[in-house]
């Protein structure tokens, strides 16, 4: 399995902007589809982004659709989020997450596909 660790969360007033990295490590990140997904307090946790291995596949949740991307660079073992026009209703902890490659052609948006999680980084929006 491979170990994730997100970071770039924080606090942002609304409207603003913010970029989340998860970096991966051991050299199997691109043998990986990866996911983001968040979860506020008292909710479950929700598909955001995920990317395929190659980067050539992506989707979003209809929350995100226009105002997030997901990116990543596989020379750098590092899966990205960029957030822009962010909403109140975006504040959640922010986990990445991966899914062998070898599992599914295409990348899953269940919190089930998804095998390896890191622990998560805080993004709160204020209004």
């Amino acid at each position: 399995q491979v170990q994730l660790v997100e970071s770039g969360g924080g606090l942002v007033q609304a409207g603003g902007s913010l970029r989340l990295s998860c970096a991966a490590s051991g050299r199997t990140f691109r043998d990986n589809h990866m996911g983001w997904f968040r979860q506020a307090p008292g909710k479950e946790r929700e598909f955001v982004a995920a990317i395929s291995w190659g980067g050539g596949t992506t989707y979003y949740a209809e929350s995100g659709e226009g105002r997030f991307t997901i990116s990543r660079d596989n020379a750098k073992n590092t899966l990205y989020l960029q957030m822009n026009s962010l909403k109140p209703e975006d504040t959640a902890v922010y986990y990445c997450a991966a899914e062998n490659r070898r599992r599914t052609v295409l990348p899953g948006q269940s919190v089930a596909a998804y095998t390896s999680w890191g622990q998560g980084t805080q993004v709160t929006v204020s209004s």
